[in-house]
């Protein structure tokens, strides 16, 4: 037990930070740089039953204060993830990983859950039905309270390790999908995922996105991660997950000063590989200069 830790779905981490899926690969890839072991946990990167070869180039553009992607869920795919990738990962990382799922059909998300809970390193199911970067699923199933029920139930019927819905910000109400996915048998939640957004260049007159659209991610969307987080812990029991955004310690205070259990980091790796080691290396200082004595004493 220490200052920082944190209990996420009966799981105690050692402290609530978690690299997002997406900006932290399958975690190896950052144990050059640190022990990545001084993290909470991490989300890797998004997987799919089938391999994916994501969306064509260009797919990165910049924006004031962030970024946008439109990356499509490249991946390959949930039986290579576990023949090939949990197992280097193993050599570098000790602890339970958070095992993120994305899909097309409810059964695509069913069939790619119930194999990776069956992993021993996996400790969560973080089921992602809120990306915008694809067509014909990711977002579809996040944007409607009753297919965001629907992929739960078929989720938790195949699975007994925590399962944490992924949520969409491009909503009118967040928290009326937040409430269908607890009352379809999640045991939390994590917001916010990307905002939509694209450029335009001005010299070619197009879309700097091949895709045209992208996901908007950066500390531009804070602001608008926070009040979904503060809006969603209040109108759920379970324990939500808060990104958008965020790149400092005191970032992470505010995400659990509005509710959040944990706190996931996810431009910022892709800006500093050394953010989250360095955001966990710098709470204690800051909880020092606003006098919190333990994490846990944050939030509702």
């Amino acid at each position: 037990m220490g200052r920082l830790t944190t209990d996420l779905c009966g799981i105690e981490m050692d402290n609530p930070v978690i690299p997002a899926s997406g900006t932290f690969g399958f975690g190896y890839e950052f144990a050059q740089w640190y022990d990545i072991n001084c993290l909470g946990t991490f989300s890797f990167k998004g997987t799919t039953k089938d391999p994916r070869f994501g969306n064509p180039t260009p797919r990165i553009a910049e924006c004031p204060a962030g970024m946008i992607n439109a990356v499509g869920l490249q991946n390959p795919g949930a039986d290579r993830v576990i023949a090939e990738e949990l197992p280097k990962l193993r050599e570098v990382f000790h602890k339970k990983v958070m095992a993120n799922v994305s899909g097309f059909s409810v059964e695509d998300y069913a069939e790619t859950c119930a194999k990776l809970d069956r992993e021993e390193q996996v400790g969560w199911l973080e089921v992602n039905i809120s990306c915008p970067n694809v067509h014909g699923g990711g977002m579809s199933f996040g944007t409607d309270p009753k297919a965001a029920a629907e992929v739960t139930r078929a989720v938790k019927r195949v699975t007994t390790k925590p399962v944490i819905m992924k949520l969409s910000p491009n909503v009118t109400d967040i928290t009326e999908i937040a409430k269908a996915c607890e009352g379809a048998g999640a045991d939390g939640v994590s917001l916010i995922n990307t905002l939509q957004g694209m450029r335009i260049d001005l010299k070619t007159r197009r879309p700097v996105l091949k895709n045209v659209m992208g996901g908007v991610s950066g500390p531009a969307v804070f602001p608008v991660a926070l009040r979904m987080v503060y809006q969603t812990a209040r109108a759920v029991k379970i324990p939500v997950v808060g990104m958008g955004g965020v790149s400092s310690a005191e970032d992470v205070i505010e995400m659990m000063m509005a509710g959040a259990k944990a706190v996931e980091v996810g431009a910022a790796n892709l800006v500093d590989p050394m953010a989250c080691k360095r955001i966990i290396d710098d709470l204690p200082a800051a909880m020092d200069r606003y006098g919190i004595r333990e994490l846990k004493e944050l939030g509702i």
